[in-house]
């Protein structure tokens, strides 16, 4: 499934802090830890918690978010199908970047263990 240029501009002026919540939500529900959601977050983006709780609290959009952050290199290894959309198709480079940041967030949320989330092993 392609984007669409409505759906790239609603991604663009989200608000990452009203997104936040319900990572964290998702995350612990899941029986995962707002520490994990950090390091998962860290990771992709090159943000310490600080930072995390300083965009949150400015209120950034994704496209804000995302203007800020390092994306680690291996985050072109996140791979599949997350909110519809696979992500190796995505040709925009936001919508492909918050949608890494789903997956994450999601594999997270599976139980996937840490090391592979990181795609360090």
């Amino acid at each position: 499934m392609k984007t669409t240029p409505e759906h790239n501009e609603r991604i663009r002026t989200m608000k990452f802090f009203s997104v936040y919540p319900h990572y964290v939500t998702k995350v612990e529900k899941k029986g995962r830890t707002k520490e994990e959601l950090h390091m998962v977050i860290t990771w992709l983006t090159g943000f310490d918690d600080a930072k995390i709780q300083e965009l949150i609290d400015r209120k950034v959009t994704f496209e804000e978010f995302f203007g800020e952050a390092e994306i680690n290199p291996n985050a072109e290894l996140i791979k599949g199908v997350i909110c519809g959309y696979r992500i190796e198709e995505i040709d925009n480079l936001l919508t492909k970047q918050c949608r890494f940041l789903d997956k994450l967030v999601d594999e997270l949320a599976k139980g996937r263990k840490m090391e592979k989330i990181l795609r360090s092993s």
